[in-house]
């Protein structure tokens, strides 16, 4: 392997700077986001490094040239993928191309296991380092990717700590980093809480319950309308402020401003919405990782299609699906999956979360462990330096 492989030259006067070209691939808006951190710190560290691959706006802030967008490539549950097999195999072959095109020797590969580690799969024969930052969920799905993930995968950089010590015992090289999150919120810029509530017409007095549906198209439709229901009876007997985080990546329209007239609508501001309210409707996901770091009291609801829920259920090797119920190993927060995830569910869990202050102050106190679990701030500078051969 020549030390000039996967350089290409740029032609600037007299002079000629080698760039190296590195695919990176993240399918979902949490792995964008901590894409975006991850490729700042890498230009930071070493400039003459070209991105390309699959991401969302974070990605291409941070110098990512596109080649297909998050919204093109994300999708909910196993018989909605089923459906776009014939497209994410064109995806795979114009990825398969560039890197022959491009002459690319690193490859980072962020969460979104399905496709991530089916293409790694696809060029395990052509010698390429292969990278993985936010590991796939494999103490969730079973151990049977561990096999696989052992022969195509050159480092693994991991975000929970229990996930090391899993790939470890597998012989796996594994890293713990910390978890990205500690850092995007440290540095994140608030407004104040006067500032925020007055921009969206909040009212101070009342407790604030926030609704996180998810990001995708067929989260939103399957979650948000059963959260709005139970939002409804909670406001009429605590009369609180409902808010719903938006998302950029779907069509607004597809938030129903019809169910509640007073709902506000709030997109690009999760974290001012994480912080200022009271209690939370929350989508499995990242964002219960969130709540928990804010320490902000929240139930789980999951639903989707009758058939995913079927297959991901015979599949799925965990009790709990929340991160922070998996990292806490007990269930701190309740979950209310596919046909419990009724508005009465929601309602008489939030309203005990409401009336109960003994139940809420245990709550937080859990979400404290569960932040102290996360490691040190700093993870996107760690895995920067791993992936350049700096540690």
């Amino acid at each position: 392997m020549g030390i000039g492989r996967s350089y290409v030259d740029l032609n600037l006067g007299d002079s000629q700077i080698l760039m190296e070209n590195i695919l990176i691939i993240a399918g979902e808006i949490s792995g964008d986001i901590h894409g975006g951190r991850l490729v700042k710190e890498i230009l930071r560290k070493n400039n003459r490094i070209k991105f390309f691959g699959i991401g969302g706006d974070s990605m291409q802030s941070a110098g990512v040239e596109l080649l297909y967008h998050i919204r093109d490539v994300s999708f909910l549950g196993f018989v909605e993928v089923i459906k776009h097999i014939p497209f994410l195999r064109k995806v795979k072959k114009q990825l398969q191309s560039e890197l022959v095109k491009r002459d690319v020797e690193k490859i980072i590969l962020i969460d979104y296991p399905g496709f991530n580690l089916s293409f790694a799969k696809s060029i395990s024969s052509r010698n390429k380092k292969i990278f993985y930052y936010i590991s796939p969920q494999i103490w969730a799905w079973g151990k049977n990717r561990i096999k696989l993930i052992k022969k195509i995968i050159h480092k693994m950089i991991v975000v929970f700590p229990f996930e090391e010590k899993l790939y470890k015992e597998h012989s796996i090289d594994a890293k713990f980093v910390g978890h990205p999150l500690l850092e995007s919120i440290n540095e994140y810029n608030f407004m104040s809480k006067n500032e925020f509530f007055a921009k969206y017409g909040l009212n101070p007095q009342k407790k604030l319950l926030v609704i996180f549906p998810g990001s995708r198209k067929q989260e939103i439709e399957k979650i948000l309308p059963v959260s709005l229901e139970a939002a409804k009876k909670l406001r009429s007997e605590f009369d609180l402020e409902v808010t719903v985080a938006a998302v950029n990546n779907v069509d607004a329209k597809i938030y129903p401003n019809t169910i509640l007239s007073e709902t506000k609508i709030i997109s690009h501001r999760n974290y001012e919405l994480l912080k200022y309210s009271d209690l939370g409707i929350i989508k499995s996901g990242t964002s219960t990782l969130e709540a928990a770091i804010f320490r902000l009291p929240f139930v789980v609801v999951y639903k989707t299609s009758f058939w995913s829920y079927l297959l991901g259920k015979s599949l799925i090797k965990i009790d709990s699906i929340a991160l922070a119920n998996i990292v806490s190993s007990k269930k701190v927060v309740q979950e209310f999956i596919q046909n419990d995830a009724s508005a009465e569910n929601i309602y008489s869990e939030l309203k005990r979360i409401l009336t109960d202050e003994n139940y809420r102050k245990n709550i937080i106190e859990e979400f404290e462990e569960i932040k102290g679990k996360l490691g040190e701030y700093g993870a996107s500078g760690k895995a920067a330096n791993i992936i350049l051969g700096l540690v």
